[in-house]
């Protein structure tokens, strides 16, 4: 560990302690937060307010499980606590992972004690990816884990739990993740490092957030540390952003660790994708040929974008490391077997441990994405010297690579050390070892997938810096026309109906490659610009606070909706920010008519642009597609207003392309788009109080109104139907 190279700094703590697993963690959280009197930082990937925040059993404090309302009811108790939370403004891709409107449900439905920043100021094509939390500036977790759903778990990781489930009720497979807990100076130095988060994030000017000041002891009672009196190494990746250089730490202290290692590395870690990490480890397995490689990974992963983008990498990684090792290596995940059945542990910890004298635990990823795109924070223990000291944090690093590995293996640390002592190998210890239904078995990611969308979507997915937008339209497009040109030039070479041929790959193509880049344009505009800033009815408001009592008032709101329709926005967040500012009458018309003007606006432009392309795209099958559209036009778009599958903007677009007639468009959005401006701007709080405080009069008589509005869809369709029937 070298402070500026490989490591921001070294603190000391006076005591550490390895937490294996969710419910080792939330247990410690929970138990940390209810001795804190003045200040709790928590800064995620992602935090979600249904979280059950408890250990292997019910907590005894008799406060709720749930994070949100733990918090509420700890605020309540201790009115001078104050809690920030800080989690990345994710990426679209990430959304049926995440809580849907993470402000309504931990900011807007908490107390004012508890402060929300969503953090959009990480590059583009970057994430916050950092896991810290710290508490009264005098203890601090960081690791692998979120307050999040979907990642509790015991160290006994059995196929069947019934607590492993998530908020809708459904299971998920067993889940593994590290993190570690320090207190003293390398507590004091993850408070500075969460407070410059919270003003990159901008949540506060630098002069508001108060100093690091330690106070009180919320070390919880039940955990007794591994390491007393130790050094603490803090390593960060963050990508060059704001006028300020990149850190780079995480990744020079990988590759440090690995040039200094002897005789064996284990790696606990969920993507294993970087070239770097890979060569330095095939080197140094050259290098020393009595050195052996145990690397624990998932055998797939959750997400399907994760699975297409992250596979190639993999395997070219293990490859390299395969060629190098040969029988030394091993690439394995950990299965779980029972009664004939069989799943496997999801591996999401980030772990590595050298020989006897070095251990890391953090947020970083052996990705590329890890090095350099995203913000990232290991903390990292090396037993220096030999004496006393360092042999004790040699025995404790030792001691928590075997209950590791022992846990994959179903056995105790205790085992492991008698099968390291018998084995005289890593290797064979982890092909050996395996009880309980537990064992670690090789990984077969296949072959690689050399299609050019893959590649393209692995470089973005995955890259070693900020996604540049000169690099993408550098990269990208002349790939895409390259395709493009090859495909044309196959069909001419059939000489099949040419003409037609032509018209077929060039038109439709040419219509879906501008749908393409209007959705490339609209995710950059929210995503580079100020927009996302404005995704909150408050801050819409004091926008249009600016015409409120002046005559052309109406039309600063109709520019609004319009702009608003054009770039995505939300169109909640206008009808709400405009109820507030003109009151409910005037706010009812102006959002009606604003909303109304947008809709129609986009729906000619996909009329006008659209139609003729997915003509010749589908050939006969469009008019019968139309034919469809034009009986039940109005049902369709009722039910996309009542019940909205896609954004506001991107219904209108497609009910223009897809051949609605504009009465059922109209009449539709109407119908559809009535119970909802009408509730925002008279029954706003009646509405959100049953969204935060729901009981069985309140939803009986949200679903009473939705029937109605229903039937009522269906009256007008079969009116409309019959009116058309007799016209034709």
């Amino acid at each position: 560990m070298q402070p500026v190279r490989t490591v921001w700094r070294i603190e000391q703590a006076r005591r550490a302690a390895v937490l294996v697993d969710g419910a080792a963690f939330f247990a410690a959280v929970r138990a940390a937060f209810l001795k804190a009197r003045r200040s709790i930082f928590v800064v995620g990937w992602d935090i979600d307010s249904r979280t059950v925040l408890v250990g292997d059993g019910h907590p005894p404090d008799g406060h709720a499980a749930t994070f949100a309302a733990f918090l509420t009811e700890l605020v309540e108790v201790r009115p001078e606590l104050r809690i920030h939370l800080l989690l990345w403004d994710y990426s679209l891709l990430y959304a049926h992972q995440r809580e849907a409107i993470p402000r309504l449900s931990l900011q807007w439905q908490t107390p004012p004690q508890v402060t929300l920043c969503l953090d959009s100021t990480v590059p583009f094509g970057s994430s916050q990816h950092q896991k810290i939390v710290v508490v009264d500036d005098a203890l601090a977790f960081s690791g692998g884990l979120d307050l999040t759903i979907r990642r509790w778990d015991t160290e006994r990781h059995e196929l069947d739990d019934a607590r492993r489930i998530d908020p809708a009720g459904a299971p998920y497979r067993p889940f593994h993740d590290v993190q570690m807990m320090v207190d003293g100076g390398a507590a004091s130095a993850l408070a500075r490092l969460v407070r410059q988060r919270w003003c990159h994030a901008g949540a506060d000017a630098p002069e508001i957030v108060p100093p690091v000041a330690p106070v009180g002891d919320p070390w919880p009672d039940a955990v007794r540390p591994d390491f007393t009196d130790v050094d603490i190494g803090i390593a960060r990746t963050q990508p060059r952003y704001n006028g300020e250089a990149g850190v780079h730490e995480v990744q020079a202290l990988f590759l440090e660790s690995i040039d200094r290692a002897e005789r064996s590395i284990y790696i606990e870690n969920q993507f294993t994708t970087s070239p770097q990490i890979a060569t330095r480890l095939a080197r140094q397995l050259r290098r020393r040929p009595a050195l052996e490689a145990v690397i624990v990974v998932p055998r797939s992963q959750d997400s399907f974008i994760e699975r297409r983008t992250m596979r190639n990498g993999r395997i070219r990684f293990w490859r390299m490391l395969r060629a190098a090792g040969g029988d030394r290596v091993r690439f394995v995940y950990p299965s779980v077997e029972k009664d004939g059945r069989t799943t496997d542990t999801m591996i999401h910890s980030k772990v590595m441990v050298v020989d006897d004298r070095f251990l890391r635990i953090g947020s970083a990823n052996m990705n590329n994405r890890s090095m350099g795109a995203d913000t990232e924070c290991d903390l990292a223990i090396e037993a220096v010297g030999e004496g006393g000291a360092a042999a004790a944090v040699r025995a404790a690093i030792v001691g928590i690579r075997d209950r590791l590995l022992g846990e994959h293996c179903g056995v105790a640390a205790t085992a492991v050390a008698a099968a390291l002592a018998r084995h005289g190998s890593l290797v064979a210890t982890t092909d050996a070892l395996g009880a309980n239904g537990h064992s670690l078995r090789p990984v077969d990611d296949g072959r690689l997938d050399r299609g050019l969308l893959s590649r393209l979507a692995e470089r973005i997915a995955d890259p070693a810096r900020p996604l540049r937008l000169g690099w993408l339209a550098g990269r990208l497009l002349p790939r895409l026309l390259l395709a493009r040109s090859r495909a044309v030039m196959l069909v001419r070479s059939r000489a099949v109906a040419p003409a037609r041929s032509r018209a077929v790959a060039h038109r439709p193509g040419l219509a879906i490659a501008l749908v393409a880049a209007l959705v490339v344009a609209l995710t950059l505009a929210w995503q580079v610009t100020g927009l996302s800033g404005l995704a909150q009815p408050e801050e819409m408001a004091e926008l249009l606070l600016a015409g409120a009592g002046e005559p052309w008032a109406f039309v600063l709101v109709l520019l609004a909706f319009l702009v608003g329709g054009a770039t995505a926005f939300p169109v909640t967040i206008m009808i709400l920010a405009t109820a507030a500012v003109f009151g409910p009458w005037l706010g009812l018309l102006y959002a009606s008519l604003g909303a109304g003007t947008s809709a129609l606006v986009m729906f000619g432009l996909g009329a006008r642009f659209g139609q003729e392309a997915l003509g010749r795209l589908l050939g006969a099958r469009w008019e019968r597609v139309r034919e469809r559209l034009r009986r039940r036009g109005l049902l369709a778009v009722v039910a996309v207003r009542v019940v909205p599958v896609a954004p506001f903007t991107l219904v209108n677009l497609a009910a223009g392309a897809g051949g609605v007639r504009l009465a059922d468009f109209a009449a539709g959005t109407l119908i559809g788009m009535a119970p909802g401006l009408v509730a925002m701007s008279f029954l706003g709080d009646r509405v959100a109080h049953a969204v935060a405080h729901p009981d069985v009069g309140e939803i009986a008589l949200l679903l009473l109104g939705a029937a109605a509005w229903v039937a009522l869809s269906f009256a007008a369709q079969m009116v409309l139907s019959r009116l058309g029937s007799r016209a034709s």
